[in-house]
Order: structure tokens, then C-alpha cells, then sequence
């Protein structure tokens, strides 16, 4: 216990062993959800979904302890929602990049992160992106995800006449996706506790019970292999040798930037954590260079990006202060690692409602936009509007970035258009120039 109290000073955040075990259970169940899902999305790019389901297990182990054993954090971080998104569809599915490429940009991200949290720039460059469309990419994204759930399970295809319509409703598969969301949502208005695992798992069982989902094999086995993806962002660094990777790098590190820095500062207000005189967020620094590292060794294990996961705020709700709280959400996905048979009832349909929810709740950002003014109001729309229109995360934020200066500009706010801002808009526009 005292060597607890000197690591975690439970003391001086009047918190418990036993309050920070229920803070990091209930933060695991609310996040466990990315278990499933990742291998799901990664599977996708020819990934082996098994090797994907470890290298998840072992990001968020890493990310966990990191956070909670450096910078004392209640905190959990995994492989992120919406940059796992990124590296599947845009980025190996329409640009044709191989995997292993991909991989390699997110270890090259990491590493600038890395650097940008070791030095003094790291407040600045986060505070140079407009908070409108630092919401409106996070909104954009929910969109994505969630209309990349409504896709795969089939409840929305594609058609000739309107680009997409509604899908077969007589389809087995199709009624259990919408039986999930359903059950889902439900469960997430009623606040349960871990409501989009509960959904799925739900979901699982009544799909088993009339044949649509195949009875496992097992329940509780050896953990997979990652040695099929293991490295491979190391060996394959000689291939980012193209414009179109340095977008790819520039959009991992944007996204992750403040995707971590944000949740970081919302969860740390909700613990009590900001000094109400200076702003300042006690340990951020600390927490972000975690982040950081836990994204660069996740490449290594061969997963998308690792992000701090807003869920952590269930945690904090219920009582987590400390880093305690993350170290027993490592624990616990050590412990998840052995469940690896319970893959192959993790279908589309089972997946879907979670996308679903998390865009949906991705979305809420949308109030901090200043939508009266018609100047932010603009990149903030084309941010959103196109990530879902183009299938494409960082073609939706590239025009985001391209509009603000132009449309800041024309209102006579151009002195409020960083040096940054204005050299974004340039490098997307040499972007469109080159891969259109």
C-alpha cells in the first residue's frame, strides 16, 4: 500500500485503492467496445484479424500503464475511433496504400508527437488550430464512423439512381444490425454502464440464438500471434517516399493532436484536475507525452493510432482520480487478450451499433461551432460535410483548412489566420493539385 500512496498520492486526490478499481473497471466496459471493433475495421485492409485483436490488447496495456504510471492520469488510451477509420478506408482502401506503409506513417506521427510533447511548441501549435474546426473535424468524424457502420452491415448501399439507398430489410443479418442499434441506444439514453458493450453483447446472443451468428468454437483460448504485423511500421519506413504519405502523416498527427489534447483537457476538468486561475491542466504534460509514445510503440505492434478515450470520463464519474485507475484498465485488457475465440461472432452487424453511437456522440461538438458567423460556419460545414461526401477523413479536412483562410480573409479577419493555417491551406491545395 505505500508503495501504492507514493505512486499514486491517493491521499493527497482523496481517492482509494477500491474507488479507483470501480473508476477503471467502469472506464474499461465503456471502452471495451474497441476490442471488437478494431480487428472488424483493420481486418478490412487484409490485416489478420486475430494479430490486429493482440496488437489492440497490447497498445491499450502499454497506453494505460503509461498514463497511469507517468503521468498520473485517470485516463485510458487505445487505438482510436476515427483514425482507425482513416487508415482502413482512406488510406489503404482508396488511396492503395499497403498496410505496412500506413503503419510506417503512424510510427513516423508518433515520433513527431513525441518531439512536439519534449518541446515548448506543443502549446502554441494546438492553440494555432481554430477550436471551430478542431470541433468540426471531431464532428466530421463521427459522421464517418458512422456512416461507415450503416454501410457494412448493409442497413445502407450503394444505387445507380440516388448513390445510396436503404438496404434489404428482409435480410437476417441486416434486422440484427438494426436490432442492435437499437438495443444500443437504449441502453446508452438509460446512462447503463458500458451500454455500447452490453449492446453488442446482446446482440451476440440473439444472433446465435436464431442461426445468424455461428456458435464459437470456444470462449476462452491462447492468445493470437502478432508476429504478422509486428515491425512492419519499422521495415517499410523506406516507403514513405511520396507526397501522398506526408498527408497521410500530417492527418495522423493533426487528428491525434488534438483528439488527445482535448479529451486530456475534458476529462481533467471533469476530475477537478484545472487550476481555475491559470487554466492549466495539472501533469498535461506528462499525460500527452504518454499519448505520444503509446501511439509510436502501438505502430510497432501494428495497430492505427493510440488516443486518449473519452469513455474515461465514465470512470471519473463514479470516482477515479488518479493514474490507479488506468493501470487497472491495463489489467484488464491483459486479461481480455485471452478471450481471443470470441472474435468470429463479432460480425458487421454486431459492430454496427457502435459505430453508430460513438458518431453520435462525436457529433455533440457541434454546439461549441460559432454558427452565426458565416465565416466559421463555412470551413466548419465543408470539414463535415465532405469527410462523409468523399469517404474521406482528410479530404474533408483538407477543404475545411483550404475555405477558413479565404473566408476569414474576405470578412477582414485575415490577421486572425495564423502563419500555420495559411501554410495548411497551401499544402492541401498542392495535394489536390497532385493526387486529383
Amino acid at each position: 500500500m505505500n508503495i501504492i500512496e507514493q505512486l499514486f498520492h491517493l491521499r493527497a486526490h482523496r481517492t482509494s485503492v477500491r474507488r479507483e478499481f470501480v473508476g477503471g473497471l467502469t472506464t474499461f466496459l465503456a471502452m471495451s467496445y474497441i476490442l471488437a471493433v478494431n480487428p472488424e475495421l483493420l481486418g478490412s485492409t487484409g490485416m489478420p484479424k486475430t494479430a490486429v485483436f493482440t496488437a489492440t490488447v497490447l497498445a491499450a496495456v502499454v497506453g494505460c500503464l503509461l498514463m497511469g504510471l507517468v503521468a498520473n492520469f485517470p485516463v485510458a488510451l487505445a487505438p482510436g475511433m476515427g483514425l482507425n477509420a482513416f487508415f482502413t478506408y482512406t488510406v489503404v482502401q482508396e488511396w492503395h496504400i499497403p498496410w505496412q506503409t500506413a503503419l510506417a506513417g503512424v510510427f513516423v506521427a508518433g515520433i513527431l508527437f513525441i518531439l512536439l510533447t519534449l518541446s515548448k511548441l506543443r502549446d502554441k501549435l494546438i492553440n494555432l488550430i481554430p477550436s471551430a474546426l478542431k470541433y468540426a473535424v471531431s464532428a466530421g468524424i463521427g459522421l464517418f464512423i458512422a456512416f461507415s457502420g450503416f454501410q457494412t452491415s448493409g442497413i445502407i448501399v450503394a444505387d445507380k439512381s440516388n448513390a445510396v439507398a436503404l438496404g434489404n430489410l428482409h435480410d437476417p443479418a441486416v434486422l440484427l444490425a438494426i436490432f442492435g442499434i437499437i438495443v444500443g441506444v437504449m441502453l446508452v439514453t438509460a446512462n447503463v454502464t458500458g451500454g455500447i458493450f452490453w449492446g453488442m453483447f446482446i446482440t451476440v446472443i440473439v444472433g446465435m440464438i436464431f442461426g445468424i451468428i455461428p456458435l464459437p468454437s470456444s470462449i476462452i483460448g491462447g492468445v493470437p500471434s502478432v508476429q504478422p504485423i509486428f515491425g512492419q511500421a519499422v521495415m517499410h519506413l523506406s516507403d514513405i517516399n511520396s507526397f501522398q504519405m506526408i498527408i497521410v502523416i500530417l492527418t495522423f498527427f493533426i487528428i491525434g493532436l488534438f483528439d488527445t489534447s482535448g479529451t486530456l483537457v475534458g476529462v481533467a476538468t471533469e476530475a477537478g484536475m484545472v487550476d481555475h486561475q491559470t487554466g492549466e491542466v495539472k501533469g498535461v504534460g506528462k499525460a500527452l507525452f504518454s499519448g505520444a509514445l503509446a501511439t509510436t510503440i502501438g505502430s510497432l505492434f501494428g495497430t492505427s493510432p493510440t488516443t486518449a478515450y473519452v469513455e474515461s470520463t465514465s470512470g471519473v464519474a463514479v470516482g477515479a482520480r488518479t493514474g490507479l485507475s488506468s493501470v487497472f484498465v491495463a489489467l484488464l485488457f491483459a486479461v481480455a487478450a485471452f478471450f481471443s475465440p470470441l472474435l468470429t461472432v463479432i460480425t458487421s452487424a454486431v459492430t454496427a451499433s457502435a459505430l453508430i453511437i460513438v458518431g453520435i456522440l462525436m457529433l455533440s461538438n457541434v454546439q461549441y461551432i460559432d454558427w452565426t458567423k458565416f465565416e466559421i460556419a463555412v470551413p466548419a460545414f465543408f470539414t463535415m460535410v465532405m469527410m462523409l461526401l468523399t469517404y474521406s477523413i482528410s479530404e474533408g479536412l483538407a477543404v475545411g483548412f483550404i475555405f477558413y483562410p479565404i473566408t476569414m480573409s474576405v470578412k477582414g479577419r485575415w490577421r486572425e489566420v495564423n502563419p500555420l493555417m495559411w501554410t495548411m491551406m497551401v499544402v492541401f491545395i498542392l495535394y489536390f493539385a497532385v493526387t486529383a
